[in-house]
C-alpha cells in the first residue's frame, strides 16, 4: 500500500511512517516544517513540503502518487496556544482539513485516518472515558478537533468517505533506534520537561497543585508510548482496507500515572534526583484523565506493547540525553 502521512516530520507522525516502513509499506509524507523536522523524515519516504491548506499542492501530490489511504496528522496542537490564538487552529486545523477533503474528493480517495484528541471530551464524566461519553471540549484546540471528526462524518454521508478517529491523551517515548524523538519548542509535555532537569536544562519540575483527589494528591493522566500509537493508526488504516466502516476509538493504557509517580520512574531510569517545586493549580486541569481503550482492543486488536512507565521514560531518556535540543545541532 501506498500511504499518504500528513504531518509526518512530526513527533507521532514521524513514528508512524517508521512502523509502516518497517512494515514493508510505501510512504509519502508531507508536511510544511511549521513544527515538523526534516531530519525527523524516514530515508525511505518520498517527501513533499507544503500546506494542506494550498489546494494545487496537495492536488499535485495526489496527481503524483497513488494513495491507497491517508493518515492525518497535520493540524496545530498546544492547548494554551489555542486559548490566546484562536483563529490561527480554526485556519489550520480547520481550513486545512477542508481542503484537504476537497482534493480527495476530486482524486476518490475514500480512506482516512485521523489524529484526534481527548481534549473532544473536555471535563470528564466519568473515568476511565468512553467513546459514547458527551464531547464539551473546554479549549480551541479540542473543538477544532471535534469540528475536524464531523467533517469527515459528513462529508462521508455525502461522498462516501470512510474514517477512522483516534482519540488519545500524552503521547511519551521516543523510537527504539534512537533516531527520532520528541521535539517541540516550546516544550509542553510533562515527561521531556522533567528531563529537561537531569539534563541540565532546568533546575526543577514544577508540580501544578498536591491536593487533588487521588493516590498522591497529583493529577493522573493516561501516557502511551508513541509506538503504540503508531501502531494504533497503522492497525486503524488496515481496518478502513478491510472495508470496515467509519468508528472512533480512544487509545489509553486504561490505568493512568499521578505527577509524582512519572517524575519517580524518570528518577530511576536517569539516577537523578530531579528537584521538584510545588506551585498553585492550573485552571482546568481535571485531576483523572484515563481512556478507555476496550474497544480498540476488541474491534482493532490493538494493545500497548509499552505501557511500562520506566520504559517509556528509558526510551525518551536516551533521545534527550543525546539530543538535548531535539534536532538542533
Amino acid at each position: 500500500m501506498t500511504i499518504l502521512v500528513l504531518g509526518g516530520a512530526g513527533y507521532i507522525g514521524s513514528h508512524t511512517a517508521y512502523e509502516l516502513i518497517d512494515r514493508g509499506e510505501d510512504v509519502v509524507i508531507v508536511d510544511n516544517l511549521e513544527t515538523g523536522f526534516l531530519q525527523a523524515v524516514h530515508p525511505k519516504a518520498r517527501f513533499y513540503q507544503g500546506d494542506i491548506r494550498n489546494r494545487s499542492f496537495i492536488d499535485s501530490v495526489f496527481e503524483k502518487e497513488k494513495i491507497d489511504a491517508v493518515i492525518h496528522f497535520a493540524a496545530n496542537s498546544l492547548v494554551g496556544e489555542s486559548m490566546v490564538n484562536p483563529l490561527k487552529y480554526y485556519d489550520n486545523n480547520l481550513c486545512g482539513t477542508k481542503v484537504l477533503l476537497e482534493s480527495m474528493v476530486a482524486h476518490d480517495i475514500d480512506k482516512i485516518v485521523f489524529s484526534s484528541t481527548a481534549a473532544t471530551y473536555g471535563e470528564p464524566e466519568r473515568v476511565p472515558i468512553l467513546e459514547t461519553d458527551r464531547t464539551e471540549p473546554t479549549n480551541t484546540y479540542g473543538e477544532t478537533k471535534l469540528s475536524m471528526e464531523k467533517m469527515f462524518h459528513w462529508t462521508g454521508k455525502a461522498h462516501n468517505l470512510r474514517y477512522v478517529s483516534l482519540r488519545y491523551f500524552n503521547a511519551c517515548g521516543a523510537h527504539k533506534s534512537g533516531l527520532i524523538g520528541e521535539a517541540h519548542n516550546p516544550e509542553s509535555h510533562l515527561v521531556p520537561l522533567i528531563l529537561q532537569v537531569p539534563n541540565g536544562q532546568r533546575e526543577a519540575i514544577s508540580i501544578f497543585g498536591e491536593d487533588y483527589d487521588t493516590t498522591d494528591g497529583t493529577c493522573v493522566r493516561d501516557y502511551i508510548h508513541v509506538t503504540d500509537l503508531a501502531q494504533a493508526h497503522i492497525r486503524a488504516v488496515d481496518y478502513l482496507v478491510k472495508g470496515n466502516e467509519s468508528s472512533i476509538f480512544n487509545l489509553g493504557n486504561g490505568i493512568g500515572f499521578t505527577v509524582k509517580e512519572v517524575i519517580e520512574a524518570a528518577r530511576k531510569v536517569t539516577g537523578d534526583p530531579i528537584k521538584t517545586v510545588i506551585v498553585p493549580r492550573r485552571a482546568g486541569d481535571p485531576a483523572k484523565l484515563i481512556a478507555s481503550s476496550e474497544k480498540a482492543r476488541t474491534i482493532l486488536g490493538w494493545k500497548p506493547e509499552h505501557a511500562d512507565l520506566e520504559e517509556i521514560i528509558a526510551s525518551a531518556w536516551n533521545w534527550h540525553k543525546n539530543h538535548p535540543n531535539g534536532f538542533a545541532k
